[in-house]
């Protein structure tokens, strides 16, 4: 899919073909596996969550965070914050960036219900004031050259209030908006999830929508957008355990595309390092976690690689595990994610 795609979806709304996009995690969704899941026929790449602060101040690490693989096209960078000084500045600095990276979509989050980020009144703490929320959308509007403007929120904070976000949404400057079926409250409780409210927030929303929440099969996918009427979907632990799962919705099957699991693996951890250097070596633990999800042996494979530095012993290590472990669908759950950092 192409930006020609995309504009096209933007205008048709649900007359087009369904949207898949990856969810933009903390800590999980940077370059190396964006590269990966591109591979398996997601249509629109989210940057990790970015601060509005860390960018207004230009940080090498923080606008490293910005950088995309030539196969991310179209791609969205996503920031938080609740300052409208600073998210002028933020995105001032994208701007400078657009043209060399390839920037098409400035996200705004207000839907993170990690604690260091909701309780300081960003992401989920947004929902607390819709008013300022409209305001800000709307600086990002008249600020950002990106060729459009997104939103991804909640149902709510600690109650649900579907109608009136969609509401205020409906006053925003914004092409798209992701709604993720949980209030803050919620965090990630499965049961919790209420793809019916989406429904109530779809019936009501002027702008094109799309569901997010506990999309973990390409059964689930159709039951939410049969469900929802929405028109695309964003997913993203799963695709931590199971990359390949865009595949599977797009084709509508439940096979597996032909790849083998120890070469998907590799690849992604020898992109790790190549961005990152060795520090890469560290950070890939927690995918390899992820990946490890219901095979045989995984518990003991995660206490070895969380003490592994360098990457030549790690490489050997992922190359032996995931010989024994054949690839198995359907028996890893969601990755569950820490609040504290997500």
């Amino acid at each position: 899919m192409g930006l020609d795609s995309l504009q096209r979806f933007l205008h048709e709304g649900s007359r087009a073909k369904p949207l898949l996009f990856l969810a933009p995690l903390a800590g999980y969704t940077d370059l190396p596996f964006r590269s990966v899941v591109k591979r398996f026929g997601v249509d629109v790449t989210v940057s990790e969550m970015v601060s509005s602060h860390a960018l207004a101040f230009s940080s090498t690490k923080t606008l490293k965070m910005l950088e995309k693989s030539p196969a991310e096209s179209p791609y969205s960078v996503q920031i938080a914050g609740s300052k409208p000084e600073i998210i002028t500045r933020a995105v001032n600095v994208i701007n400078e960036q657009i043209t060399r990276i390839g920037i098409d979509i400035l996200d705004f989050n207000c839907g993170c219900p990690a604690p260091k980020v909701a309780n300081h009144g960003n992401g989920s703490g947004l929902l607390q004031d819709l008013p300022l929320l409209v305001k800000l959308l709307t600086l990002i509007r008249e600020h950002s050259r990106t060729s459009y403007t997104s939103v991804k929120v909640r149902l709510g904070f600690e109650q649900k209030i579907p109608l009136e976000i969609v509401q205020a949404l409906n006053d925003a400057p914004v092409d798209f908006v992701v709604v993720h079926g949980r209030t803050r409250k919620d965090g990630y409780k499965k049961d919790k999830i209420d793809y019916d409210a989406i429904a109530a927030m779809k019936s009501a929303c002027r702008h094109p929508l799309i569901a997010n929440g506990e999309i973990d099969s390409p059964a689930k996918a159709q039951q939410v957008l049969d469900r929802t009427g929405a028109d695309g979907l964003m997913i993203g632990r799963a695709a931590l355990v199971s990359p390949w799962i865009f595949w599977q919705i797009r084709e509508g099957s439940e096979e597996l595309p032909h790849i083998i699991k120890q070469e998907l693996v590799l690849e992604h951890f020898d992109s790790m390092v190549r961005f990152y250097g060795d520090r890469g070596v560290v950070m890939f633990r927690k995918n390899l976690h992820a990946y490890a999800k219901g095979h045989e042996g995984a518990s003991a494979f995660r206490s070895v690689v969380n003490s592994i530095t360098q990457p030549k012993i790690m490489r050997e290590c992922i190359e032996e595990f995931f010989a024994l472990t054949p690839l198995e669908w359907g028996s890893a759950p969601i990755v569950e994610l820490n609040k504290r950092s997500v």
